[in-house]
């Protein structure tokens, strides 16, 4: 990233396993569960595709798995699909480290564009504390944190 760009980093603790977390984060059936019904799907091999799936099958966001690296950073190329404003930003880059902590792992996401003043990163700014929240709850209590249910 370049002076010019815009980022968005969030630091959370979770009391799980680094390969539990690489799980949640990786498998379409356990991210459906705290990403609003949303998904991803890829081989996660690098330079593969993936895309993030609505629960009625549309695309929201698509890109390349820039990095994988079980359990401990995954990097994948991100670009909205679903809103014309954003995808007109182009390619995004999603970061996200994993370091055990004792009996906990802290997750970095890093999230930037080489813009500034991003409409995108000031979106998804606003997405990932809720869907992080969600993560840790599921993985510590079995259930998605109070008040964040989508209806039906």
């Amino acid at each position: 990233m370049t002076d010019a760009a815009s980022t968005f980093i969030y630091v959370t603790y979770i009391r799980t396993t680094p390969e539990r977390l690489w799980e949640a984060l990786t498998t379409p059936d356990f991210a459906r569960q705290y990403w609003f019904g949303t998904y991803p799907e890829s081989d996660w091999q690098p330079g593969s595709p993936w895309r993030l799936v609505y629960p009625d099958g549309r695309v929201t966001d698509t890109g390349e798995v820039v990095e994988f690296d079980p359990p401990r950073r995954l990097v994948l190329k991100w670009r909205n699909e679903f809103r014309p404003e954003l995808k007109a930003e182009g390619f995004s880059l999603c970061a996200m480290a994993l370091e055990p902590m004792g009996d906990a792992v802290k997750l970095t996401v890093s999230h930037g564009i080489d813009r500034p003043g991003s409409k995108f990163i000031e979106a998804v700014s606003g997405g990932w504390p809720r869907i992080l929240s969600n993560l840790k709850s599921l993985l510590e209590t079995g259930e998605i944190a109070e008040g964040m249910r989508t209806k039906a």
